[in-house]
This record gives structure tokens, sequence and C-alpha cells, in this order.
């Protein structure tokens, strides 16, 4: 087996990764070898097996790339890993034959029946919120809009659902384990709400150009703060950079299942809206919120079309979405900070498959103009992240004559803010 013996080190240890699409093949096949068939496996196994046999790149994309080959498949509870069933040949030091592809239902991580669990499980503070027909606005632009409302509670955002159900989870499991996570405000704001509720001490990581107010308000919830890095990801690289060393619990917004799953409350509850909904325009940062919307609405209504909108200066998501592989950029431009990603979840990436139908992008001067809409039709202050659905409405024509819905789902703004963009 030459062509595989040049990748590998005196150790058996994968050296370099191939560009090569055949040695790519056979390199993936040699990392599934070492998974023993039918075995039930955690995440953080499944990591140890792959950075014990490979020295050069990321262990998350390698999971990925098995993952989506077909060499790893979801366990039934969702969250474990089991090694498909895999021929022979490789063990025995042959090439293996390509394997012949056959269309597979996929696997979803996240769990109908925990989206459920959450609609009763939630602080009822953040549940049920208002969603009706804006009907002024509707007329001005041509169609039926639907906006449900998530300004209207103590974080002034969504968030406050998937953070609630993700700590009443931790609480169940008795996990005692210090909880840090990073934040570009709303996030933060809702762990630090949930923590606080449950007695658990949490430790925030945030940009030093994060808003002011989110900051502030956070420390009043009673997180201890840090500020680190000119963007949301670079106080997110320290903050795991912290939990390496002392072990903590780095708990990133969408890669915990939870709180994508405390998200997909809001498509439980747009969906008993009394007419069927054409499309469900919702804004798209680190993904929770359309990856559990969208989970449920295609599982109950898949008519309905799930559509993310990014910021145009902040389209790392959208770019990965619709490349299919891992894209990440060097800087946002951006006044949307709530979804001002520029390195994308991987686990988040994978919850948008089969989930989400496009992914649009908006201009920030297009998001103001839905910011000043809103205010002026609904009474509503939205920050510009809450308020990219309209903007995508405005910007898009295929939307003329249909009954669309978007989330509002932020409204944090400073003073400042307000007077200048309002």
């Amino acid at each position: 087996m030459k062509e595989l013996s040049r990748l590998l080190n005196a150790e058996g240890r994968l050296e370099r990764w191939p560009s090569k699409p055949k040695e790519k093949t056979l390199a993936l096949e040699y990392l599934a070898s070492k998974f023993a068939a039918g075995e039930r496996l955690s995440e953080p196994q499944v990591n140890d097996i792959l950075k014990a046999w490979h020295t050069f790149a990321d262990w998350a994309l390698l999971r990925r790339e098995l993952f989506e080959r077909g060499f790893l498949e979801r366990d039934l509870d969702g969250k474990n890993y089991r090694r498909s069933e895999l021929p022979t040949k490789l063990l025995e030091g042959q090439r293996l034959e390509p394997r012949p592809t056959k269309a597979k239902p996929i696997e979803h991580r996240l769990s109908l029946r925990n989206i459920h669990e959450a609609s009763k499980r939630v602080d009822p503070v953040f549940l049920n919120t208002p969603q009706y027909l804006a009907e002024s606005l509707s007329e001005l632009l041509g169609l039926e809009l639907i906006v449900k409302v998530e300004t209207l509670n103590p974080i002034r955002s969504f968030k406050g659902r998937g953070a609630d159900y993700f700590i009443s989870k931790v609480m169940r499991r008795g996990d005692k384990r210090q909880i840090v996570c990073a934040s570009a405000g709303n996030f933060g704001q809702a762990m630090a709400y949930a923590c606080r509720k449950h007695g658990i001490p949490l430790i925030v990581y945030a940009s030093v150009n994060a808003n002011p107010l989110k900051l502030e308000r956070m420390r009043k919830l009673g997180a201890e703060l840090r500020l680190h890095g000119e963007d949301f990801d670079a106080a997110k690289l320290e903050a795991k950079r912290l939990c390496a060393q002392t072990r903590a619990w780095m708990v990133e917004d969408s890669k915990e299942p939870e709180i994508s799953e405390g998200a997909g409350t809001l498509g439980l509850e747009l969906l008993k809206y009394p007419q069927p909904l054409d499309a469900a325009l919702i804004a798209l940062g680190n993904g929770a919120m359309i990856a559990g919307m969208g989970r449920w609405i295609k599982a109950h209504r898949p008519q309905t079309q799930v559509i993310g909108v990014c910021a145009a200066g902040a389209p790392a998501m959208e770019r990965s979405w619709r490349s299919g592989s891992f894209v990440q950029t060097d800087a946002i431009h951006t006044i949307a900070d709530g979804i001002g990603v520029r390195v994308p979840v991987l686990e988040a990436l994978e919850d948008l498959k089969g989930v989400v139908d496009d992914v649009l992008l908006v201009e920030d001067e297009v998001t103001l103009e839905a910011m000043r809409l809103a205010h002026q039709h609904l009474g509503t202050v939205l920050e510009p992240s809450g308020a990219v659905g309209i903007a995508a409405v405005m910007k898009n024509p295929q939307f003329k004559g249909k009954r669309v819905a978007t989330v509002l789902c932020g409204g944090n703004l400073t003073p400042e803010q307000m007077e200048r963009w309002l």
C-alpha cells in the first residue's frame, strides 16, 4: 500500500493531509480503521482516537470528514458516535474498493423530543412570545409579514431559551465544573441570567469593542467579565486557552446541542400561527437559532422555507453553508455584532444540513433602514442583528405576495446607538 505509506511516519501516524482525492480517501479509510466497528463512542473519545493517529490537522475537521463520508454515524441518542461497518480489506493491507453510495436520511444531532421538552422546561419568562401580522409594515413591503417579538424579556433577546435549557440539563446531571463562555453580549447575558438563577458561577469573555450596554448587564447579572481581543472570535479563543489550562468547561453557543434545542422552541411556537408560512427568515450568527428552528419546522412543515440571514460584512457562515465546507474570514465589518462571526462552529455547520434552504446577505445600510421601519411601524427597538430578517425581505423581491415570518431576536442598543441609528 505504497500510496498510504507515503503519508505515514514511523509510528504509523498521518504526517500530512494529502492534496490528491485518491490519497485523501485512503487517509480517511486508514483513520476509520482505528475505530472498533459498532463500538459506542463519545465525542471526546472520537477526538482522542483521531489525535492519536495524526500529527498535522484539526481533529474536528477530520471528524467531520469521517462523518460526512459515512465512516462515523450518530448513535440513536444523537450525542455519541458509532463506526459504520467497513470492509476488512484495509486491515489486510490492501486497497479498499470505492463503496457504493446510498442516499441516506440526514442524521440530526438535535432532538425533536428535546425541543418539545424545552418548551415545557425553559423559564416561562422566555416562552410564548408575541407573534402577529405586522399590518402596516406588510402593506408597505407588499407581503404578509409575521413578526415574532423576542425582546420583551429580562435580557431583551431570544438567547435565554437555549441558555436556560442548557443550564437546567447541567443541574440535572450534577456537573460541577467551572463554566466559561464567550459572547458578543446577548449569549453572555443569557448564560449569566440562567447561572444566577441556579447559583452557578460564570466567567464570560468578550471583545474590548463589545456593546457597553451588554457588558454592563452581564456584570449586573453576576458574571465575571473578562475583555480580550478586537472581536468576538478573538475573545472566544482566549476563553478556550483558559479552559485548556484549567479544565474549566468552555460552553460554546451552538456547539452544545441543548442550546440549539432550547432555541428550537421558537420554531415550535411559530408553527402555531393559524395560517401556513411560506418562509421563515432567521438571523444566522453562530447558528443555534436557525438550527433549532429549522429542525422543528422541517420535521413538521417541510414546505416552509427556512432561510438564514447574515450580515454582508460577516459572511463566514453563508460561505461555509453554500460551499459545504469550513470557511473562516480574517475580519468582520458590520454593525450587527450579534451575528458577526468569522470562525464558524463545526457542529453548527453540521446542524444546518437538511434544515436550511438558503442563506442571504444584507448590507448594513439596509439593516439600519429595517431598524427604523420596525421602530416606526411596530414601536419596537431592535439591534441590527434583530432586524436583518426585515432587511432581507426589503432587499429580495422573491418574497412579494408571500406569507413570511421573521424573529425580532434582539433589542439591546445603547442610548447613543438609538440616537444615531433610529
